[in-house]
């Protein structure tokens, strides 16, 4: 029984509110077994075309999209594994105190943010061929995507990192240095956690368009969900595929959002 007073539709919207990542998660998970079990060699059968069972017809198209699937997922984890230290390494060459090895890293974020990432991608792909005539194999697609994903959100974490190390009162470090606290010490224990919980939430925005971001890989003929849906889309002549990888990429970013949202409230150390 329900309390007197209470809408049983609106204490509905409140469960799923509240419970919106979990069942996102089981969603986005629904949505890689078909996935899982084509890459395995077990094929699900074409209900394409199929007007009796909406359904089937769903997770065939998810079928067909498994390898991009896995593939976008693969590229958004390597990117970020390789773009955020990355970042916070050219984040001290553009705090450094020697002016060559700033303008150095100015330029490098002002050309990573300052040009399209289809065209670093392109950049990238190509440059082994056009400088050094190196043979282009079709599995290099899938490292060129990485480098230049890396190359270019390392140029905005920089940047974010650069915003939140400046965030920390000069008084700390007054006070790490009359602690005795060497310069590493001071960056460990004082700077550096509070840099993290002062760019959360711009780094939470990075990675969220990362995930969106993947799609732009076609640029170089690598084989991503979008692509892949696009291509599905087009050989059965129906828009479908595209709302299903829509949908993962919805997702997936729900996820991720109730992810670094736990651990945003983790590192605010001042909210009781």
């Amino acid at each position: 029984m329900l309390p007197q007073g209470r809408n049983p539709v609106a204490i509905f919207k409140v469960i799923i509110m509240k419970k919106k990542p979990f069942i996102a998660a089981i969603v986005f998970i629904a949505l890689l077994i078909p996935a899982t079990i084509t890459v395995s060699g077990v094929t699900l059968g074409s209900v394409a075309g199929s007007d009796d069972n909406i359904f089937s017809w769903i997770i065939w198209v998810i079928s067909q999209l498994s390898s991009g699937m896995w593939a976008s997922l693969a590229l958004f984890a390597l990117t970020l594994i390789f773009s955020m230290p990355l970042g916070l390494f050219v984040c001290f060459a553009r705090r450094s105190r020697f002016k060559v090895v700033e303008l150095v890293a100015k330029f490098y974020i002002s050309v990573m943010r300052g040009t399209p990432l289809m065209l670093q991608l392109l950049v990238v792909y190509y440059a082994p061929y056009y400088l050094f005539k190196i043979p282009l194999a079709s599995s290099y697609r899938f490292y060129a995507a990485i480098i230049g994903f890396s190359l270019n959100y390392a140029a905005y974490f920089a940047e974010i990192y650069r915003s939140g190390i400046e965030a920390v009162p000069k008084g700390h470090y007054e006070a790490a240095k009359v602690l005795g606290y060497s310069n590493s010490q001071t960056f460990m224990k004082i700077v550096f956690p509070q840099m993290v919980r002062h760019t959360l939430p711009p780094v939470t925005n990075e990675i969220i368009t990362l995930v969106k971001d993947t799609s732009l890989a076609f640029a170089i003929a690598f084989l991503e969900m979008f692509t892949i849906a696009k291509q599905v889309s087009a050989s059965e002549s129906n828009i479908m595929p595209l709302f299903v990888a829509g949908a993962f990429y919805y997702l997936f970013n729900l996820i991720v959002s109730f992810v670094m949202g736990k651990i945003e409230k983790k590192m605010n150390y001042y909210t009781t």
